[in-house]
């Protein structure tokens, strides 16, 4: 055969490969590069969704913290606040029930110097005491106390 027809017969076969590539290898292969295409884009796509989602979550995260934080500081204040009025309360409770202990004291203590006094001018004057004289005068010392 001559040069010429083996260039021709060899151009007809790869025609014929071409084609056959073109109609039965190549769909396949560009569907699978599509599918990958495709999957890949996909994939970025819930990437990028994903770090957006985890932006929003830490941002939530931190504003919860802070309300959090926020709220601890205002119930440890209530709390204060409450233990101090408490205290207040208990201090003038304690201050009055001993200004009433010693107003009660004062008054024990008038009626036994009232006592000893009368006892003591019985003693001196032994002579016969008039009890309602002497009480009207016992009340006049007791309320100068």
């Amino acid at each position: 055969m001559s040069i010429n027809a083996t260039l021709f017969v060899q151009a007809i076969v790869f025609a014929i490969l071409v084609w056959f590539t073109m109609k039965f290898v190549w769909p396949p292969i560009a569907n699978a590069l599509d599918e990958r295409a495709e999957k890949i884009a996909s994939g970025l796509k819930a990437a990028e969704h994903a770090q957006l989602e985890l932006a929003k979550n830490r941002s939530e995260a931190a504003a919860r913290m802070a309300e959090a934080e926020h709220r601890a500081l205002a119930i440890i204040d209530e709390a204060k606040l409450r233990a101090t009025e408490e205290a207040n309360k208990i201090i003038a409770a304690a201050r009055a029930e001993s200004e009433q202990a010693v107003l009660r004291g004062r008054d024990q203590l008038r009626d036994q110097v009232a006592v000893l006094a009368v006892k003591g001018a019985e003693q001196i004057l032994r002579k016969e005491v008039n009890a309602g004289v002497h009480a009207e005068l016992l009340n006049q010392l007791k309320s100068e106390l």
